[in-house]
């Protein structure tokens, strides 16, 4: 058996190390200037989570009662869907103050790593 290449092509092992190992730095990186806090469910100025959470518990002892209620599933799932979106619109995101010269470096090695990733695993053919 032949040995091949990244991904069973002919593209080189060292460059998709090196892209890898790029790709993986610049992702940590811009990843750790992020700032990430939780806002509050507020509806009409009251806090609203544990109204969010209402189809999730009636969903939940539906299940128990009769473990193939259809409307027991809806409920439960409507309910995750509720609690998974309200968390993630209630999130509030920053990127922390840095330099020009940081966060293009950052943006270079990941989307530089990225593309020697991916130029690894093209498999080689004729120039176009």
């Amino acid at each position: 058996m032949a040995m091949s290449g990244a991904g069973g092509t002919p593209g080189g092992i060292g460059e998709f190390l090196l892209g890898f190992v790029l790709a993986v730095a610049g992702g940590w990186l811009l990843m750790n200037q992020v700032v990430v806090s939780g806002g509050h469910w507020n509806l009409w100025g009251y806090n609203s989570f544990g109204l969010s959470l209402a189809p999730f518990v009636i969903g939940v002892a539906m299940l128990f009662f009769n473990g193939k209620s259809v409307v027991g599933w809806l409920l439960l799932i409507g309910g995750l869907v509720i609690v998974i979106a309200g968390v993630i619109a209630n999130l509030q995101i920053y990127f922390r103050p840095t330099s020009l010269f940081q966060t293009l470096l950052m943006l270079v090695m990941l989307f530089g790593g990225i593309g020697l990733l991916a130029r690894s695993l093209r498999a080689a053919g004729p120039a176009r």
